[in-house]
């Protein structure tokens, strides 16, 4: 069984843009060129690929087609740069998928140093370090920023380091709520303030104070604020919506400034970051990868 690669890079090309028309846009060439490609592809492969919602979806089947479209693409990339076809041929869009507190912490800084090396594009695909390998699991992406330690199928994985998080909130904040302390109970009532309902790191940061010997079972969630935004996530809680865990590194200065108050001294929540990548040999993606290595390490706490 072969695929043609103008197939495989009609059918990359759909979703990542979501929709045939703007694939065809894409690619210069017409609607009608597009599906009669995805046709012939799906006729090779003998069944169905894509599902035509809005935006468009691969199938079971069409994701193990999409990991081997990336893969083409990948290394035709890096043979026409070794050939020096490089300005010529297509530039390598390569998929990474990262956490928030990454992204806006130190991951762009890596990126920023390999645009300037190689002549490649990003397209970052952003969720939760917890869930995120599933993003490689379905061809969607190449690499990953991710708290799973095993390697998904067909990739390797390496340590990043450990990005270490402190409960803090507004001192008014924490005088109205905490005025006797802080404990898991006092913790859970006040208003909380999580990512999205992906986050499970405050609930996390309140069973972990909870399951010590003095302390109580909290079965039931307390009231929750959701800011899917790495920085209002962190304005929230300087302006008192509510107490939640930022990165150690985006929060030592206002701790030390008064404008937020530490909750629990010496209890920090750290989360374990794995760098997960394509086994697919690749001049680019060694590039990528050597690159997120290096700037992690000035970043997150190392073993």
């Amino acid at each position: 069984m072969r695929f043609p690669s103008e197939q495989l890079s009609t059918f990359a090309a759909v979703l990542s843009e979501g929709t045939l028309e703007a694939a065809a846009r894409t690619l210069h060439i017409t609607p009608s060129a597009v599906s009669q490609r995805l046709k012939a592809l799906e006729q090779t492969a003998g069944r169905v690929l894509l599902q035509r919602s809005n935006p468009a979806q691969p199938t079971e089947a069409g994701e193990v087609v999409l990991r081997l479209a990336r893969q083409v693409a990948q290394l035709e990339a890096d043979a026409g740069a070794e050939l020096g076809l490089g300005a010529s041929g297509p530039r390598l869009a390569i998929p990474v998928v990262v956490n928030a507190d990454s992204l806006g912490v130190w991951f762009l800084q890596a990126l920023a140093q390999v645009a300037a090396e190689v002549d490649v594009t990003f397209d970052l695909h952003r969720d939760d370090e917890q869930h995120s390998a599933s993003f490689l699991r379905s061809g969607k992406v190449m690499a990953a920023v991710t708290a799973t330690p095993d390697p998904v199928q067909g990739c390797r994985v390496e340590p990043l380091g450990v990005m270490r998080y402190l409960a803090v909130s507004e001192p008014a904040f924490a005088a109205r709520w905490f005025s006797d302390g802080v404990d898991p109970g006092k913790l859970n009532t006040a208003p909380t303030v999580d990512f999205d309902r992906k986050d499970t790191y405050q609930w996390a940061f309140v069973q972990s104070l909870a399951s010590t010997p003095a302390g109580e079972s909290i079965d039931v969630k307390g009231p929750r604020h959701y800011v899917p935004s790495s920085h209002d996530f962190g304005n929230a809680i300087r302006l008192g919506l509510g107490w939640g865990l930022i990165p150690e590194i985006q929060c030592q200065q206002d701790i030390k400034d008064g404008t937020l108050v530490g909750l629990a001294p010496g209890r920090p929540l750290d989360v374990a970051l794995y760098w997960q990548r394509w086994k697919t040999a690749s001049h680019v993606l060694d590039v990528v990868s050597d690159t997120v290595r290096a700037v992690a390490a000035r970043f997150l706490r190392q073993p």
